[in-house]
């Protein structure tokens, strides 16, 4: 992968409900923010279905539809990033 690729950022364009995706984040960070809100997604998961709670149930659901917006804001900026690529065409 060359090293003098631009940074990709989130587009900013994806909503969830009452929230909007900023744009202009630097994807490493929102790769971080998806991790944890993976990772809290898990834990309501198990605990709903060990528990069966459904407040968790609806927390992991609630939670799921943010990050999906996430990804899916990501790869429109991705789509949106400028590519320069030091092969020769």
């Amino acid at each position: 992968m060359p090293d003098n690729l631009t940074p990709a950022t989130t587009a900013g364009i994806a909503t969830f409900d009452l929230f909007r995706l900023q744009p202009g984040i630097p994807f490493e960070h929102a790769f971080s923010q998806l991790s944890v809100l993976l990772g809290c997604i898990r834990h309501l998961t198990t605990e709903a279905e060990m528990e069966n709670d459904r407040q968790a149930g609806s927390a992991a659901r609630i939670l799921s539809e943010l990050a999906k917006a996430l990804i899916d804001d990501m790869e429109k900026g991705l789509n949106k990033a400028p590519q320069t690529s030091t092969i020769p065409m």
